[in-house]
């Protein structure tokens, strides 16, 4: 798929309906009880859940080595790493990585590693702030923690343009994150496990999102797989048998949950930040002047601590074609 350079846009913020995958239901008490639509909103998310993640060749590439996996991994680790810097919300990092898997599949880099990658990657977790937080950082403090390239703000906003493109600016993305208060209650209708289930399932689905062994496995397994990893996890609920898990929704696969769930086992499961990367040496990426002009329009979230000492830094210019095909 060849992807061109579009015209500026003055709004980067998706302007669908967010309709069915809003994904947001009332904060959870003893007493709550699902509405009946509830249920059918979960079985239309499982429903359109398949539009929203790469297609499904796209993890042997990792295997046939045509995508490298460690420079994935080693993007995802960065993204978190920003992720817990700004405290932004979980989904914000889910978000960023599908879409530069999204991306992934459907485009192709100049090369599988390198500043590339890492432009993408910060163009993605632009795009999932700029959908889910309510302050986003300017694109140059958003390039925090090891990054080592620095990216002035017209490379970044070019390169969202081409993200929004191989999207077809569908940002509003199905997650494991529309599912699991719903899996939370199903398993525990007491409601006296809720916040520990949600809130452990969410470290496992963080921890797990650069392995590219799960990108397999659609979002609705993943998040059933979490809430029953978080579940063995409570002496009151480890013998729950994961087979059950079909019965929570219509349209969910026991033999998908069954094997997502064998895998979290079989995996280690970290924090959410992993291990800190090793600190590189920065390079300012200069833009060639064809590429676009004009200053950041991310909202400021700045200080002197969190920016960049770009004084220090090399400075490069890439006369390289920057169009990506």
């Amino acid at each position: 798929m060849s992807l061109s350079y579009s015209d500026c846009f003055s709004d980067l913020l998706c302007g669908e309906d967010s309709g069915i995958l809003a994904g947001d239901f009332p904060e959870y008490s003893p007493d709550l009880e699902f509405p009946a639509y509830i249920e059918e909103s979960i079985a239309g998310f499982i429903e359109d859940e398949g539009n929203y993640v790469p297609g499904y060749d796209y993890p042997s590439r990792f295997q046939s080595q045509s995508l490298d996996a460690s420079a994935r991994e080693e993007s995802v680790a960065w993204i978190l790493k920003v992720h817990a810097f700004y405290c932004f919300q979980p989904l914000t990092a889910y978000l960023s990585v599908n879409y530069m898997d999204r991306f992934l599949f459907s485009s192709r880099l100049p090369q599988t590693n390198g500043w590339p990658l890492q432009l993408l990657s910060v163009a993605c977790l632009s795009l999932a702030a700029k959908m889910e937080e309510p302050l986003v950082p300017t694109l140059v403090d958003l390039q925090v923690e090891g990054a080592k390239f620095i990216f002035e703000p017209r490379t970044i906003r070019r390169m969202e343009l081409l993200v929004l493109t191989a999207l077809d600016w569908r940002l509003r993305s199905v997650t494991p994150f529309n599912f699991i208060g719903f899996f939370a209650y199903k398993l525990d209708s007491t409601g006296n496990f809720i916040g520990y289930l949600i809130s452990r399932a969410t470290q496992i689905i963080l921890a797990i999102v650069r392995e590219t062994s799960f990108l397999d496995y659609w979002p609705s397994s993943v998040a059933a797989a979490a809430i029953l990893y978080a579940a063995s996890e409570i002496p009151n609920l480890s013998l729950v048998n994961p087979g059950n898990a079909v019965s929570w929704c219509e349209g969910l696969s026991k033999e998908r949950i069954v094997s997502c769930y064998q895998l979290m086992h079989e995996v280690v499961i970290v924090n959410s930040q992993g291990k800190p990367p090793k600190v590189l040496p920065q390079l300012r990426v200069m833009t060639p002047a064809g590429l676009g002009s004009g200053e950041s329009s991310s909202s400021s979230l700045s200080s002197s601590n969190k920016r960049r000492k770009l004084n220090n830094c090399l400075w490069v210019d890439d006369d390289k074609d920057t169009t990506f095909d």
